[in-house]
């Protein structure tokens, strides 16, 4: 294990295991290792207390089942492109004992059938929220080795800005919801509040993290 840790290799891939809210998910070289800002989706959504929850680039379903162990009353998906991650995914549901409260499927937003979501279809979406890329390619080289050298690249680079993602994500996410939730990086908030506007969401929220960093962009019709 130092042996491990001296070739900078991330204590949780190390241990195989991170603690988030109140769950603790098996994480591994396919999946992003989920940070304590994330946690602020989760939190947004037990304020509003959805009926029914998406949850985009699942990853280690770290959002979703987060979600399903604090509001047991609420439907949640999970999607992710990723077939190695939803494996991942999918076997934190196992152990968690929520494999029947979250329903994860492999694709992309505008690929995702909303038929799971029962009567209403995607009106009755009521919140989508997502972790998707957003480290710009110019900030890659100045990253920790933990995060470049082990981390999954696809997980976290989106393009020239780092918006890349979120410009693919956001018109998609308006069509099925009429509320969305975003983790972004630092100094991107503006940015996605007008890409939010830009698609309709009118109420634009910010909630910053531990370190004062707006980090959560929230968008509602």
């Amino acid at each position: 294990m130092v042996r491990r840790r001296l070739r900078r290799e991330p204590v949780a891939y190390i241990l195989g295991r991170k603690g988030f809210r109140s769950i603790e998910l098996a994480v591994d070289w396919r999946v992003l290792i989920p940070r304590p800002e994330t946690e602020l989706l989760v939190e947004l959504a037990v304020e509003l207390r959805p009926a029914c929850v998406l949850d985009v680039g699942t990853g280690s379903g770290a959002i979703a089942l987060a979600i399903a162990d604090e509001l047991p009353e609420c439907k949640v998906v999970a999607t992710d492109t990723s077939t190695t991650a939803l494996e991942v995914a999918r076997a934190n549901a196992e152990r968690l004992g929520l494999a029947e409260r979250v329903k994860f499927v492999e694709g992309s937003l505008p690929q995702v059938d909303l038929g799971w979501v029962g009567e209403g279809g995607a009106e009755a979406l009521d919140l989508v929220v997502a972790n998707l890329p957003y480290v710009a390619e110019t900030e890659w080289a100045g990253l920790e080795p933990e995060v470049t050298q082990w981390e999954p690249r696809e997980a976290l680079l989106a393009g020239p800005d780092g918006l890349d993602a979120l410009r693919a994500a956001i018109p998609a996410a308006a069509t099925v919801t009429s509320s969305l939730a975003l983790e972004v990086g630092a100094g991107q908030a503006p940015a996605v509040g007008d890409l939010l506007l830009d698609a309709g969401f009118a109420a634009i929220e910010t909630r910053a993290d531990l370190a004062g960093i707006p980090r959560v962009v929230w968008g509602r019709r």
